[in-house]
């Protein structure tokens, strides 16, 4: 098989990549700009690792994208390409749009000419669903919590775009959707939540639990001279997903295909797996003893107080749940970054 993934140099897209050649899966084509900090890096890990073929290809130049799909003609997408941060898209929400919505519609249009019969499993988000206003939430000393949601929440949830970058990532979400419905293009969307793990770069604003655990490590070595920033009172909650799980789920989707191709998928880790930011910062403290000291912003607009994923649909479909707990996961990521 040949797997084309784009955004092949973040933080999933290097683990997608490595994993395809880890397995030995088939002929790997890795596509991506090179823009985000840390990405040129990951291009040289991954050449360590193995051999693919590499295109330096932003996904908002159709022509340039349509000729790499033409010629290699890959049997499965990963489309990971985007623009990641809430932050970012509300600053410039032209770009925001131009890269996910459009570079989206793009491949999509590619693949329809070049390859009808491929599958494409896109990276969407759970801010499809907005700010979630319409749940009952209640406090709790150390978290946020939907007691009408003991699951998590399913899809069936009522998709509810806000920010320019929740219009930009639900605009693509359905674009890959209604290319099923439409044209008969197999694929799957994986509606994510909190994703974590080696290789992520994250920033202060995105990729909170590397960059959460970061100022840990600077706090322990006394790097860190200020207080770090939050946002929110800390009770914010999210499912975390450790990077081998989100490797396993992209591949699930593939086995799966006949069953999975059209539908939308909550994904993270799900009750098991969910931490507020304070609850974060305590296993941080336990684990490396140390004291951690932040200041408190307000609330990031559009910010949910829970989403954790129902996974019963992943379960169904796919056969497929997380087997890395938050625990193990933490432990892991800390390891990575002495290492």
């Amino acid at each position: 098989m040949k797997f084309l993934v784009t955004g092949g140099c973040g933080f999933v897209g290097t683990h997608l990549s490595r994993a395809v050649m880890a397995g030995s899966r088939g002929e790997l084509i890795v596509l991506d700009n090179l823009f985000k900090e840390g990405s040129r890096n990951n291009l040289e890990a991954l050449r360590a690792a193995g051999r693919f073929a590499f295109f330096p290809v932003d996904v908002r130049n159709s022509e340039a994208l349509d000729k790499v799909v033409a010629d290699v003609r890959p049997d499965v997408v990963f489309h990971l390409a985007g623009q990641v941060a809430m932050t970012a898209s509300v600053r410039e929400p032209q770009a925001d749009f131009d890269i996910n919505a459009g570079g989206t519609l793009h491949l999509l249009e590619a693949m329809r000419r070049h390859r009808p019969d491929g599958m494409v499993i896109y990276a969407s988000t759970n801010k499809v669903y907005g700010d979630l206003e319409g749940i009952r939430f209640e406090e709790t000393p150390m978290r946020y919590i939907a007691p009408d949601h003991p699951d998590g929440f399913a899809e069936d949830l009522p998709l509810d775009f806000r920010t320019p970058y929740g219009c930009s990532k639900g605009s693509a979400d359905q674009y890959v959707l209604d290319y099923h419905r439409v044209f008969g293009l197999r694929t799957v969307v994986f509606r994510h939540s909190s994703m974590y793990g080696p290789h992520q770069n994250s920033t202060v604003d995105q990729g909170w639990v590397d960059w959460f655990c970061r100022m840990a490590a600077e706090t322990k070595t006394g790097r860190l001279k200020e207080p770090f920033t939050i946002s929110g009172n800390g009770k914010q909650v999210r499912d975390l997903l450790h990077a081998d799980d989100v490797v396993s789920i992209y591949f699930a989707a593939i086995g799966a295909m006949d069953a999975a191709a059209g539908q939308a998928f909550n994904i993270g880790g799900g009750m098991d797996n969910s931490l507020s930011l304070l609850e974060l910062f305590s296993f941080l403290e336990r684990e490396m003893d140390v004291r951690l000291s932040y200041t408190r912003l307000p609330f990031r607009t559009s910010d949910q107080k829970v989403f954790v994923a129902d996974l019963g649909k992943a379960r169904r479909l796919m056969d497929w749940a997380p087997r890395v707990n938050t625990a193990e996961g933490l432990r892991r990521q800390l390891e990575w970054m002495r290492a």
